[in-house]
């Protein structure tokens, strides 16, 4: 008897601390290919911005991203000539914020192609929009002490 009501509460812990049911979803629709069209601000005017320490803003759009959501792995690929060409790899989170909103926070780690970061350096974003055609990451930084924030819009790719 107490061994069966040991494995009941093992069974309703494990499953108290699983991954819910939003996430798991939307790590269904993020999986595939994806093209960074557009990165846009909230403010007007020039801004000299570098995403996740590594190109500038205007490198990164027309990239192509790809999303592998069974082990968090993903890799983009920046193809405009006037800047830094390759592929680089990364592994994500998706976090769920507050299921009444559907707001979540989308992690991005750059790594080698083993999977491992040279700097442990990551990034939080906003996962502000995302459907089988569409998705919107918003990043706030700070700009002269205000906030900043950089959207990035993509469209998904059918493969």
């Amino acid at each position: 008897m107490k061994r069966l009501i040991m494995l009941a509460l093992v069974a309703a812990t494990a499953f108290a601390c699983g991954t819910p049911k939003t996430v798991q979803e939307s790590r269904k629709v993020i999986k595939g290919y994806w093209n960074l069209d557009e990165v846009t601000y909230d403010s007007t005017g020039t801004f000299n911005v570098t995403l996740f320490n590594d190109t500038s803003a205007e490198c990164f759009e027309g990239s192509m991203w790809r999303f592998i959501p069974n082990n968090n792995t993903g890799r983009y690929s920046i193809e405009n000539s006037n800047c830094p060409t390759g592929e680089r790899n990364f592994i994500f989170t998706i976090q769920e914020i507050d299921p009444t909103s559907g707001l979540y926070d989308f992690l991005l780690k750059p790594t080698n192609a083993k999977g491992k970061s040279d700097t442990n350096a990551g990034y939080r974003l906003s996962l502000t929009q995302l459907n089988e055609n569409s998705m919107r990451w918003e990043q706030t930084v700070s700009l002269d002490g205000k906030p900043f924030k950089i959207n990035m819009n993509f469209s998904k790719i059918n493969d």
